[in-house]
C-alpha cells in the first residue's frame, strides 16, 4: 500500500471520471501509455480489477466502485492539506463536477453559479445538463460531485438538501378553448390534449400527479426539452404543464396563457443531492454555502430608504 502514488489515485479518478483512457489522458496532461501503465501499477499493488471494458469505455467494476470514493477522499484531503499549510485555506482552485435538471439548467444557471464563479475565478466547474434521473446516475456513479434537481429523490445512498421552491403551470395557446374560459373547474380537462416531457424528468413526475387529479384526456407527443414544448404548445399541438420561469417570456408576449387553476397544487421542490459515502470537500461545502447565503439575500425584503427631512424654514 506505501507504493500507492497521488498521480496514480489521480488517474484512477481520472478515467472514472471520463470513462476512457484517453480523455482521462488529456485532462492530465500524459500519454494513454503513461496513463494506461499508472492505472495497471495501481491495480497491480490493490490485486483488483478496477474497471471493466465495455464496447470502447471503462466502467468501474465493483472493486472499482467501492474504492473510487476513498480514492476521491484522499485526493481532496490532500489539496486541503496543502492549502491549510501554506496558509490559503480561502483560496479555492480544483474542478467542481455539477449536475443539473434541465429547468434548472437551462433557467437558472445564473442563479445556481453567479455568486460563487464572481468569488473563486480559480475554479473550473463542468455543468452537466440532463433529466432528474440522469443527474442522480451521474452523483450516484462519482461522475458527479452533487446534482440539483427539480424531481423528488428516494435513494438509499443519496442525501437530499432542500434548495428553493419552483411552480409549474398549465399552458395554452391564447386561442385554445380553455383559455378563452372565465374559469375553470377540474372538469373542463376532460379530453384535453396533453404535450408531456420524457420519462425520467421530475417535470414529467409532477405532470403525472397532476394528470391523476384530473378528468382523462389524451398524451398526444412526448418531448425532451421543456423548449420544445413551449414551442409545441405555441404551434396549437396541445396543452403542457411547464415550469413557470420557462414560460415567462412567451406569457409576456401573448404567445402564451397561464391556465389559472388555483384547485390545483402546482407547486415543487428544488433540492441539491449529494451521494452519502462520498467525502465532500472544501469545493462542494462553499459552493453549497455560497447557494443558501444567494438565496437568502434574494429573500431579503429590500431595506426602507430614509425620509428625507421636510424643510420647516419659512
Amino acid at each position: 500500500m506505501i507504493g500507492i502514488s497521488l498521480r496514480q489515485l489521480e488517474v484512477f479518478a481520472a478515467v472514472a471520471g471520463e470513462g476512457s483512457v484517453r480523455a482521462a489522458a488529456g485532462k492530465l496532461h500524459l500519454s494513454q501509455p503513461a496513463l494506461s501503465m499508472a492505472l495497471a501499477e495501481l491495480e497491480a499493488q490493490l490485486g483488483v480489477t478496477l474497471f471493466d471494458r465495455q464496447r470502447g469505455r471503462l466502467y468501474l467494476s465493483e472493486r472499482g466502485r467501492e474504492a473510487l470514493p476513498l480514492a476521491q477522499e484522499i485526493l481532496e484531503r490532500t489539496v486541503e492539506l496543502k492549502r491549510s499549510a501554506q496558509g490559503r485555506s480561502d483560496v479555492l482552485d480544483g474542478e467542481l463536477r455539477l449536475g443539473a435538471s434541465n429547468t434548472i439548467g437551462n433557467y437558472l444557471v445564473g442563479d445556481l453559479l453567479g455568486a460563487f464563479a464572481a468569488a473563486h475565478p480559480q475554479v473550473s466547474i463542468r455543468l452537466a445538463v440532463g433529466n432528474t434521473d440522469a443527474i442522480v446516475k451521474g452523483v450516484l456513479d462519482h461522475a458527479l460531485d452533487l446534482g440539483c434537481v427539480e424531481g423528488a429523490v428516494v435513494h438509499a445512498d443519496i442525501e437530499v438538501r432542500p434548495w428553493r421552491d419552483d411552480e409549474l403551470v398549465i399552458c395554452a395557446r391564447p386561442d385554445h378553448a380553455l383559455a378563452r374560459r372565465k374559469r375553470l373547474a377540474a372538469r373542463d380537462f376532460a379530453g384535453a390534449r396533453w404535450i408531456l416531457r420524457e420519462d425520467g424528468s421530475g417535470t414529467r413526475a409532477m405532470t403525472e400527479r397532476i394528470l391523476a387529479s384530473l378528468p382523462p384526456g389524451q398524451t398526444v407527443l412526448e418531448l425532451g426539452q421543456s423548449e420544445a414544448i413551449k414551442q409545441a404548445v405555441i404551434a396549437g399541438l396541445g396543452i403542457a404543464v411547464l415550469p413557470a420561469i420557462a414560460v415567462g417570456d412567451a406569457v409576456k408576449a401573448q404567445r402564451l396563457v397561464a391556465l389559472p387553476t388555483p384547485f390545483l397544487d402546482l407547486r415543487r421542490r428544488l433540492s441539491w443531492i449529494l451521494r452519502r459515502s462520498r467525502y465532500h470537500g472544501a469545493l462542494v461545502g462553499a459552493f453549497l454555502d455560497s447557494a443558501t447565503r444567494s438565496d437568502m439575500a434574494a429573500l431579503k425584503p429590500p431595506g426602507r430608504t430614509p425620509r428625507s427631512r421636510r424643510n420647516t424654514r419659512g
